[in-house]
C-alpha cells in the first residue's frame, strides 16, 4: 500500500512540474546583417530552444545544422554579409558616413525583411506567437511587423543603447554624464567632447527620425494598412535588454523595462589545439592576443601604424596572437602567430594569455571582462570609442588613439596593462562582474518569459511620454521666470512714481 501511495505522490509531483513548464512559440527578428551582431543573439535564441520553446528565427545567418525546436526563414543572399569590410580610418568624415551608412542599410534591410516571401506568410497565415524578439539597432521596420503578428514585444541589442532609444523608454541623455555612443568621452567629458557628443547626438537623431523612421514607415504601408508610427510602436515595448552592465559601464538612470543582461553570448571555453595550441601554451612569458574584430580589416592598418605596432610587440619578450586576413605580416616576425580566424573566446579564456589589444568591440570587451584579461583599446568607429572610455574607466584596460598612435606610447601603454598589480585588479572586477543574482543568459531569459506571463502590465517610464517642455519643466520656467519679471517690474514702476512724486513735491518747494 505504501509503495503505490509513492508511486501516485511522484506521479502527480512529475504532472505538477510539467503543467508548470510552458513553452512559448517566439520569433525573434534580427533583420541586420553584421555577423558580430547575430553573433550575440544566436546563443539566447539557442538556449531558448534548448529550453523548449518553439524559436522561429528571422536573420542572414541560418544554423548550419537542424536544431531541435529552432526553425530559420533566412534572409542570406539578399545583401553582402559585413565581415572584414571597414577600413581601419578614424575622422569626422567617417563618423558622418557612419550615420548615413546605418539608416540606408536599415531602410534597405526593412525592404529585404518584408519582401520575403517566408515572412510575408507569417503575416497571410495569421501565424500566432506569444513573444516577439526585435533587434534595436538602425531600423524599426521589425517592430510593425510584430505589431500585425499581434504578439508582445521585446527588444535585444548587442551593444549599450542607440542615441534615439533614449526618448522612448525615457532615458536621459544628458551629454554631460551619458556617454556618446560613437566618441569616447565617457561620463566625464570635457567642454570640446559635450559640445562634440551634443552636435553629433541631434545629428544621430534627426537623421533617423527624419529618414529612416519615415523611409520605413512608407515601406510598410505598402504591405499593412494600420501601421501605428513606429516611434510610438517603440514605446510599447514590454522590455529593452541592453548590453551592457554596471561593472563595466557604470551607474546610469534606467526605468524599468530596460534590463542590462551583458554576457550571455559568452560560451563555455573549449581547449585549443594545434599549433596555435603548442604555440600558447610554450609562451614563457605569456601572450598578448591582438584582434580588431570581425567587421574591421585588420591589412587596412596604415602602414605607418602598422609598423609601429609590429616594432612595438617585436620588442616585448611575450608571444603574439594576431587575426590578419593575410598569410604574413611584413617582416615575419618570429614571435607572432597569423592567421585570418581565431577561436578569441577560447584564447581570452587560456591562462597564458595576459592581454588583448583590441578595437573594443563589445563582443571582445565582454569577453575579456568575463575571464579577466587586461584591455589595450584602440577604437575606430561605431560604438567602439564608448566602449573604450568604459574599459579605461572601469579599470579593466588602458587606450590608445589610431591618429597619434607611436611605437613608444604603445609600448607605454603595454607596461600598464602588463604589470602584475594591474592584471590583478582586472581579476578582482571580473570577479564582481559574475557576482549576479542570476547568470546574464538566465537573467535574458527570466524577462523574455516575464512579458509574457505578465502582457497585460506595462513598465514605460513616464517620461517617455512626456512632451518636450513638460520634460525639461520650461512651461514652470516659464511661469517663474514671468513672476520674477513681473515682480521687477512692479518695483521699478513703483520706484519710478515714487521718484516722479519727489521730483514735484521738490519743485512746489521751489516755487513756495
Amino acid at each position: 500500500m505504501k509503495i503505490i501511495v509513492n508511486v501516485l505522490f511522484a506521479i502527480s509531483v512529475c504532472s505538477l512540474t510539467v503543467s508548470d513548464v510552458n513553452s512559448l512559440k517566439i520569433l525573434a527578428v534580427n533583420p541586420y546583417q553584421g555577423k558580430s551582431h547575430y553573433f550575440v543573439f544566436q546563443p539566447l535564441l539557442l538556449d531558448l530552444a534548448k529550453r523548449g520553446h518553439d524559436v522561429t528565427s528571422i536573420s542572414y545567418f541560418p544554423q548550419k545544422q537542424p536544431v531541435k525546436n529552432f526553425t530559420d526563414i533566412s534572409l542570406a543572399g539578399s545583401v553582402e554579409i559585413l565581415e572584414d569590410v571597414f577600413p581601419i580610418e578614424k575622422s569626422y568624415s567617417s563618423v558622418l558616413a557612419m550615420a548615413i551608412f546605418l539608416v540606408t542599410s536599415g531602410t534597405d534591410n526593412c525592404r529585404v525583411l518584408l519582401q520575403n516571401k517566408e515572412v510575408q506568410n507569417l503575416w497571410k497565415s495569421k501565424t500566432k506567437f506569444d513573444v516577439i524578439l526585435v533587434e534595436q539597432f538602425q531600423s524599426d521596420c521589425a517592430l510593425g511587423l510584430a505589431y500585425e503578428l499581434g504578439a508582445p514585444v521585446v527588444g535585444l541589442t548587442s551593444h549599450t543603447p542607440m542615441t534615439w532609444h533614449y526618448d522612448r523608454f525615457g532615458m536621459p541623455l544628458n551629454p554631460s554624464y551619458v556617454p556618446c555612443l560613437f566618441f569616447g568621452g565617457g561620463t566625464k567629458p570635457t567642454l570640446y567632447q559635450r559640445i562634440e557628443a551634443f552636435f553629433f547626438n541631434a545629428y544621430f537623431n534627426t537623421l533617423y527620425n527624419w529618414y529612416a523612421q519615415r523611409t520605413d514607415q512608407k515601406t510598410l504601408s505598402q504591405y499593412f494598412d494600420d501601421v501605428p508610427p513606429l516611434e510610438e510602436l517603440g514605446r510599447q515595448m514590454k522590455f529593452y535588454l541592453t548590453y551592457k552592465n554596471p561593472i563595466l559601464f557604470g551607474s546610469s538612470l534606467i526605468p524599468e523595462n530596460v534590463k542590462e543582461v551583458a554576457g550571455y553570448h559568452v560560451a563555455v571555453p573549449k581547449p585549443l589545439s594545434g599549433d596555435l595550441k603548442k604555440f600558447i601554451d610554450e609562451a614563457e612569458h605569456g601572450v598578448i592576443y591582438i584582434s580588431f574584430g570581425s567587421m574591421l580589416r585588420a591589412t587596412s592598418t596604415p602602414r605607418d601604424k602598422l609598423e609601429a605596432i609590429i616594432s612595438a610587440v617585436s620588442e616585448l619578450p611575450q608571444r603574439i596572437v594576431f587575426k590578419w586576413e593575410e598569410p604574413n605580416l611584413p617582416g615575419n616576425p618570429k614571435n607572432i602567430y597569423v592567421s585570418n580566424w581565431l577561436p578569441q573566446n577560447d584564447i581570452l579564456a587560456h591562462p597564458n594569455v595576459i592581454a588583448f589589444y583590441s578595437h573594443c568591440g563589445l563582443l571582445g570587451t565582454t569577453e575579456a571582462i568575463h575571464h579577466g584579461v587586461p584591455v589595450l583599446g584602440m577604437p575606430i568607429f561605431g560604438d567602439q570609442p564608448s566602449n573604450a572610455a568604459a574599459v579605461e574607466e572601469s579599470g579593466l584596460g588602458v587606450r590608445i588613439d589610431i591618429t597619434t598612435l607611436t611605437k613608444e606610447e604603445l609600448l607605454s601603454k603595454f607596461k600598464i596593462i602588463l604589470d602584475p598589480g594591474f592584471r590583478r585588479k582586472v581579476k578582482q572586477i571580473s570577479k564582481a562582474w559574475h557576482d549576479r543574482p542570476m547568470s546574464a543568459m538566465d537573467t535574458a531569459i527570466y524577462w523574455i518569459e516575464y512579458a509574457v506571463r505578465n502582457k497585460d502590465f506595462n513598465f514605460r517610464s513616464p517620461a517617455a511620454d512626456l512632451p518636450l517642455y513638460k520634460y525639461f519643466n520650461l512651461d514652470v520656467l516659464a511661469i517663474f521666470t514671468f513672476i520674477i519679471y513681473a515682480l521687477i517690474y512692479v518695483i521699478r514702476s513703483v520706484f519710478s512714481l515714487r521718484k516722479t512724486q519727489s521730483n514735484k513735491q521738490s519743485k512746489k518747494s521751489k516755487k513756495a
